[in-house]
């Protein structure tokens, strides 16, 4: 048996300039993130028959590999060489897809983690990213960007550099626990309630980067600034930084923000956020907001009956934690 457990993550800065309509044509992306302590943990089990059998929110019972239904799963094991004999379950620390905290992807590096880790066979986090962008971009059409499988399977805190030749740079940001704890202690997700498929959003957003590049390359600028914020311990910088960041993103395509979102950003600021976003594509998830740790209750009260998510950055990319028989 084979256990994993890979972080979601949230952004801080330069998400959009990672899809392949820009970075590979503009002078490459760049994107800013962190990964947290909410976790998707993938169990793999070998089967006495010679079936499948997979779980997730709903149980596939199935023959051969081929009938699997869902995917992400179908894709990785045969990516990873397993065809049959296995029992894998999939339980996750959030509500399903939609959420902006980049769940297909965890779920993507997790699983292909234990599946070589059930082959005996350890895998660095740049080849688990990599084959996981090459699932859910190439194999299956996606139209996400990558800078969810890179944090999901790098962790900490991320400067990505996503490079025209399709090669990505990742840079950890130098933070000590003290500096992670302060990050942590600036941060605040709060479930908007609204699940979304990003794929529409982002398939328009990529239709229209040739009318957006000022834009993007401007949010590419605004990922080194956080970057440097982020080392500098400028939590108000990295508050500026997102505030802008979140203006220049809804102007990217229809439905990346509604007027209820934008009362809910404006009621944060009034009560001492210094920034924030809708996490992920946009139109529903969580709302991440960056403020100082004593303004957290008031921000609370001003967003009730919003459902505040406690998160912590881990330093942790996907690992294994349990191997047995």
């Amino acid at each position: 048996m084979i256990i994993t457990r890979t972080p979601l993550r949230i952004s801080f800065a330069g998400g959009g300039t990672d899809l392949p309509s820009f970075y590979r044509d503009h002078g490459g992306g760049a994107v800013t993130s962190a990964a947290i302590d909410r976790y998707v943990h993938v169990l793999v089990n070998e089967k006495f028959e010679g079936t499948i059998r997979v779980a997730y929110s709903r149980t596939e019972n199935v023959d051969r590999l081929e009938q699997l239904e869902h995917p992400i799963f179908r894709e990785a094991m045969k990516l990873a060489g397993v065809h049959r004999a296995l029992e894998i379950h999939s339980i996750a620390d959030i509500p399903g897809e939609g959420t902006g905290l980049g769940s297909s992807s965890t779920l993507t590096v997790g699983l292909l983690n234990a599946l070589y880790a059930y082959q005996g066979r350890l895998c660095e986090p740049a080849r688990l990213a990599e084959e996981a962008c090459d699932i859910e971009i190439e194999r299956l059409g996606g139209a996400q960007g990558k800078q969810d499988d890179y944090i999901a399977a790098f962790g900490g805190v991320q400067h990505f550099e996503f490079r025209p030749d399709d090669s990505v740079r990742a840079e950890p940001i130098p933070l000590s626990r003290a500096g992670r704890e302060a990050l942590s202690d600036h941060l605040s997700l709060f479930y908007t309630g609204i699940t979304r498929k990003a794929d529409g959003i982002l398939r328009t957003q990529s239709r229209r980067t040739e009318q957006n590049i000022p834009t993007l390359e401007r949010m590419r600028t605004l990922a080194v600034r956080a970057r440097e914020a982020i080392v500098r311990h400028d939590w108000p910088g990295l508050g500026a930084v997102m505030d802008e960041g979140w203006e220049l993103k809804r102007g990217l395509a229809e439905g990346i923000s509604n007027p209820e979102i934008d009362g809910w950003y404006a009621r944060a600021k009034a009560a001492g956020a210094l920034g924030g976003k809708i996490t992920g594509a946009g139109g529903g998830g969580f709302l991440l907001l960056l403020h100082p740790p004593e303004q957290s209750h008031q921000i609370a009260a001003a967003l009730s009956p919003m459902q505040r998510l406690p998160i912590r950055i881990t330093p942790e990319g996907s690992r294994i934690l349990f191997v047995g028989r």
